[in-house]
């Protein structure tokens, strides 16, 4: 596999670990953090250590969110994927304050709020002279980005939750509480909007966020708050209004085109593609360092041949991921059998039969086959992410070491939030501009495209019809279970009925024929039970891990407005 040269940005973050504690990484969330958390206090000076220091903004503070926090709440709690064997609080929806994952998730996403916080206070109180006043602002600008998208992962997971703006000052605040969801909803919007005025339409270094990632990500704030200010099913008209705004500015002004083909998304070296509006920057810098790597392809390839570890073997799509796509119907007795034009099922999940020749298999070194086994546990293995096997990425790489980046923001969820805002608060629009976003996103993964009128013409694009697309377009990306959050503001009973309509259980998957199947049959495998889930009002939203309520039993109080 050909490698692509590292560009300067991420040698920066090589270069700034070594200065790099960040030993609040395992600290509870209010704890103060040393000021050496992100790169010693002397390290402001000029323009280059200032950008060295938000380097690692987009690696080493979310290395725990990308570790398993990602696919752990937007997959496997979306029901979009699913762990047989491990994980399962969150597959089964029964994550107690216990649960390990739980309070990983939670202690992952306020390290990158205390880190961002960190860099805000350091950059102010070290400063230099040298510091040009573009810089700062572009550095300023790129910590409260991360601090604002830590918080809408917090608030949608956990519901409440304090904010913390100066993790310094506020260590010994006993007053400190829990923050209604609204007002969180308010301070990362009013956050994204000062960000997407300071940040520069070009980014500074490759890499780096830039103004249409902070608008961007304004498209899909304001989609989900619609929802949190929704009167009973009624979204917030004006939110729907400023999601679609935003989305079209990016579509039309950001330069950023789809990739032709949905499977260059994952073939490395894909890092940083005009797709792209804001991916976590990983590299790899040896076997020594730790946090600045991407640890997650080992927990999802299937077995060692084809990474360096490989420990997803229980991991793979789940039947109800499957009935998504077109062509796979359900039979009359109970199995699902076809095959589908969509190509991103091949560079999601692995079939009997798919072929990646991409990948070559250490046991043989011959191009990856993905084996039929036989067996009622034949997983739909994980494609997404795994790029290769040690004989690919040969010295780039090493066990939980790779170098390729995680997808944060891309063009496509922009296309789907036009349309799904057109819709609002209808079932459905014919609006041509709808259909049209719609529709890239639809054809590109080799569909037909959807009409909404004519003799063959669907109907109406319905909201239905746009969840579909966005499980198919993002599985595997940590989508889903906030998709289903979105909903769950506005329409709760239907975000319940979509959840325990889920089948996560085992099934047994026949191609007819191998090698070169044409179609595929899937049994539910008849001895696993757990099979569905009971969401509900009382378990949808995550416990707050009961080690943080042992440390500040303020959690514990009723949430109050944020100002």
């Amino acid at each position: 596999m050909k490698m692509k040269k590292i560009n300067l940005f991420k040698i920066t973050i090589v270069l700034v670990v070594v200065l790099s504690a960040l030993a609040s990484c395992k600290k509870q969330f209010l704890d103060k953090p040393p000021l050496s958390s992100i790169v010693d206090a002397n390290f402001y000076k000029n323009d280059e250590q200032v950008m060295a220091s938000t380097s690692l903004l987009y690696s080493r503070v979310w290395f725990d969110y990308n570790d398993k926090a990602m696919y752990n709440l937007g997959d496997f709690r979306g029901g979009t994927a699913f762990s047989a064997w491990n994980d399962r609080g969150n597959v089964l929806f029964n994550t107690t304050g216990d649960n390990g994952e739980n309070g990983a998730s939670w202690r992952a996403f306020f390290n990158v709020v205390g880190q961002s916080n960190l860099f805000l206070y350091n950059i102010e109180k070290y400063g230099g002279p040298d510091v040009t006043p573009a810089i700062k602002k572009n550095a300023i600008a790129e910590a409260r980005f991360m601090r604002a998208l830590a918080y809408r992962f917090l608030v949608m997971n956990w519901g409440p939750v304090p904010i913390i703006e100066n993790n310094v000052d506020q260590l010994f605040d006993t007053s400190i509480t829990r923050n209604t969801v609204s007002s969180v909803w308010r301070f990362i919007t009013r956050e994204m909007r000062a960000v997407a005025e300071d940040l520069p339409e070009t980014p500074i270094q490759e890499g780096r966020i830039s103004k249409w990632s902070a608008e961007g990500m304004l498209a899909r704030f304001y989609l989900t708050r619609a929802g949190v200010e929704s009167n009973g099913t009624v979204r917030k008209q004006e939110y729907l209004d400023s999601a679609k705004y935003y989305a079209a500015r990016v579509i039309n002004n950001s330069g950023k085109k789809l990739l032709n083909k949905y499977e260059d998304l994952f073939k490395y070296p894909y890092d940083n593609n005009n797709e792209s509006l804001f991916e976590l920057q990983w590299v790899f810098s040896g076997t020594s360092e730790w946090g600045t790597n991407n640890s997650m392809p080992e927990y999802l390839a299937y077995n060692p041949d084809i990474s360096f570890g490989g420990w997803g073997g229980d991991k793979g799509a789940t039947w109800w991921l499957i009935q998504q796509y077109d062509g796979f119907t359900e039979q009359t007795d109970g199995t699902i059998k076809g095959r589908t034009l969509d190509q991103r099922l091949h560079a999601t999940f692995m079939l009997p039969g798919f072929s990646y020749p991409e990948i070559t298999k250490v046991s043989d070194r011959t191009k990856l086959v993905y084996p039929f086994t036989g067996t009622d546990q034949n997983f739909l293995a994980v494609k997404k992410y795994v790029c290769g096997s040690p004989i690919d990425w040969g010295a780039n790489a090493s066990q939980q070491r790779y170098p390729n980046d995680t997808y944060m923001l891309r063009l496509s969820e922009l296309y789907l939030i036009y349309a799904e805002a057109t819709i609002g608060n209808n079932t459905s629009t014919t609006d041509a501009t709808a259909v049209e976003y719609f529709n890239a996103v639809h054809t590109r993964a080799g569909l037909p495209p959807y009409e909404v009128g004519g003799v063959n013409g669907s109907g109406p694009l319905t909201l239905d019809k746009v969840f579909s697309e966005r499980f198919k377009e993002f599985a595997m990306e940590g989508m889903s279970w906030y998709d289903l959050v979105r909903l769950h503001y506005w329409n709760p009973q239907k975000a319940y009925d979509i959840l325990n309509a889920q089948d996560r259980g085992l099934f047994f998957t026949a191609p007819d024929q191998m090698p070169n199947p044409t179609e595929w049959s899937f049994t539910k495998t008849s001895w696993f039970s757990e099979r569905n889930i009971n969401a509900n009002d009382g378990n949808f939203l995550l416990p707050i891990p009961n080690a943080e309520l042992s440390q500040a039993p303020n959690l514990q109080k009723p949430p109050v407005d944020y100002p």
